[in-house]
């Protein structure tokens, strides 16, 4: 084994690490690592046979090379154990049973190997067979698997030079194209020199496309890569700040809105290998510019990117979108009454206090609905006990409801049976919960497993609804608060928050109170009027977002009109006690 050309400790190592902004935008903290400062590792391997299972490697060949230069070089053959070398692979690679009689075995060799490729991306022609066969000697030995960013050079290979230019993809077809310094010759390190050809020769004409980072080199495996790298220039000119950007086409209409704490940054990489989704592909192709909105603080560019979202309604974008689009459950007012699932809250529904939700969608409304109908002994037919007196509907039939249409029970009855979810209306789920436990411990008596996931499921669906409706509503009733963020440059992110809306936001320096700033903010701040459920001034998304932002653990209140709380055996408290002690159904 030759002696690297450099010692290891002295290379300095490939930090692939990416970091997100605070409010948990994706966002790359320094989009591009120059491919002329990556350390590369390219390995190649001879085995006794094909399969990483059945066979063994006898020979592990690598270089090391930054930007061209050649820091070091890794030789040495393996005595396989329980593998002999066949006659057939001998003639092949010139590598025979004898020659490896005296070898390192495997447990010798391959610590001193993955020490060589710490900290570099690992290359390779045709990767998945050699990664295969590193990945298979480290699980039977024991050792942790690095798990190296992996170059495979025939994928490189296929996206730039199509069979017009090379009639096949082998390592000696390339070799021969890009007229490399060594010839592959099934040695391991000869074909390791000639890969490292290669792999250069390709990275010229990928830098001839403008691609020049390892980032941009890793979109070759996306699909429609060409196309996005040709909108790369959208970019330029972008704040590395936080903001909200839009994407507008030709005629300036808006395709996609997002946000971030550095929008130059996130918005390169939807060109790069961070952004796998198809329809973005779509997106970019159609775009021919981006539109920045600069923002003090990450905060006040995400609720700007939900208030925009709303109001414009990217075709781009899914979420955000009709925040308007609620479903709710309410009490009928009949002597009998029922549960309705309706599409908005009126007056009259608000003032009666007898509402839940809100949920998602209809079919989460009826889920609930379903659930409590199966809990408590409510009427779930339209049917008027008037005029179906005597003629009790299926539900009553088996024991469900009272059966009031049948003229079974008295309003009176039927008003005292319902206390548990008059109970929930306001704010007390507990003979809510005690009542689906029950519910879904007779389902699994009866081994109607699904049945009981369905009840757990749809419990928690409720109390998340029911929950973040108590949350919202909490922050809503408080006219003002402050809050500010230390960032990590020791500087502070400030908000005023009223009735549950940003009204204002900005930030101060490090080393400067904070204050001054505040009484600026509070002198500018937006008006916002106490909340109001039936006409609706701040979306729940925008709610929540504060919430989050409020408990993350790192804000701190600076003033508060008052107290912000909630009940101590509230949905929220009921949520969190579900989530963690209900375990599925199986």
């Amino acid at each position: 084994m030759s002696v690297p050309r450099a010692t290891m400790d002295a290379m300095p190592s490939f930090d692939r690490s990416r970091t997100h902004t605070r409010g948990g935008q994706l966002s790359l903290a320094d989009l591009g690592t120059p491919l002329h400062d990556v350390d590369f590792v390219v390995v190649d391997l001879e085995t006794t046979g094909a399969h990483s299972a059945d066979n063994a490697i006898t020979e592990i060949g690598a270089v090391r090379v930054r930007g061209g230069d050649v820091l070091g070089e890794f030789q040495s053959l393996v005595r396989p154990v329980g593998s002999a070398i066949s006659p057939f692979v001998a003639r092949l690679t010139g590598i025979t049973n004898s020659m490896v009689a005296d070898a390192p075995r495997i447990e010798a060799v391959l610590p001193s190997f993955l020490e060589f490729m710490r900290g570099a991306v690992l290359v390779a022609h045709n990767a998945p067979f050699d990664v295969g066969f590193l990945r298979a000697a480290c699980t039977r030995l024991d050792y942790t698997w690095p798990a190296p960013k992996v170059l495979d050079t025939v994928t490189l290979a296929r996206r730039a030079l199509p069979r017009t230019e090379v009639r096949n993809h082998k390592l000696a077809t390339l070799a021969a194209f890009f007229g490399t310094d060594t010839d592959p010759d099934h040695r391991a390190l000869s074909d390791a020199r000639a890969t490292v050809g290669v792999l250069h020769g390709l990275f010229e004409i990928y830098g001839s496309h403008g691609i020049v980072t390892l980032e941009d080199l890793s979109t070759v495996r996306t699909t429609g890569w060409s196309r996005r790298r040709q909108k790369t220039h959208l970019a330029d000119g972008l704040p590395h700040a936080p903001g909200v950007y839009t994407f507008l086409d030709g005629s300036r209409r808006v395709l996609y809105i997002g946000s971030s704490g550095n929008m130059h940054s996130r918005v390169r990489s939807y060109f790069t290998e961070s952004e796998t989704r198809g329809r973005m592909t779509e997106m970019v192709t159609a775009a021919q510019e981006v539109s920045p909105l600069l923002c003090a603080t990450v905060l006040e560019a995400r609720v700007r990117e939900v208030r925009l979202i709303g109001e414009l309604e990217p075709p781009y974008n899914r979420r955000s979108k009709r925040p308007e689009k609620r479903h709710w459950l309410t009490e009928t007012r009949e002597d009998f009454p029922r549960l309705s699932a309706v599409r908005s809250l009126t007056r009259e529904r608000v003032d009666s206090a007898r509402i839940l939700g809100p949920f998602r969608s209809a079919a989460s409304a009826r889920a609930a609905k379903q659930l409590l109908e199966t809990v408590f002994p409510l009427r779930s037919c339209t049917a008027s006990p008037a005029s179906a007196r005597f003629a009790p509907c299926a539900a009553a039939q088996v024991g469900r409801c009272h059966g009031p249409c049948a003229g079974q029970t008295d309003p009176a009855e039927y008003a005292h049976s319902l206390a548990g979810l008059r109970a929930l209306f306001n704010g007390d789920p507990g003979q809510f919960l005690a009542g689906a436990r029950q519910r879904i411990s007779d389902l699994a008596s009866q081994e109607r497993f699904e049945a009981a996931a369905e009840v757990r499921d749809s419990v928690g669906g409720l109390l998340h609804s029911t929950a973040g409706l108590s949350t919202r509503t909490s922050l809503r009733s408080i006219t003002e608060i402050v809050a500010a963020e230390r960032r990590e440059d020791g500087g502070w992110d400030l908000a005023v928050i009223r009735h549950g809306r940003l009204a204002a936001a900005g930030s101060s320096h490090r080393g400067v109170s904070p204050y001054p700033a505040i009484d600026a903010l509070l002198l500018s701040a937006e008006f916002v009027p106490p909340h109001d459920p039936v006409t609706q001034l701040t979306t729940d998304e925008e709610t929540d977002l504060l919430v989050s932002w409020l408990s993350n653990g790192t804000t701190r209140l600076v003033r508060s009109s008052s107290a912000w709380s909630q009940p101590a055996h509230g949905f929220e408290a009921a949520r969190f006690a579900w989530t963690r002690l209900v375990r599925p159904v199986s």
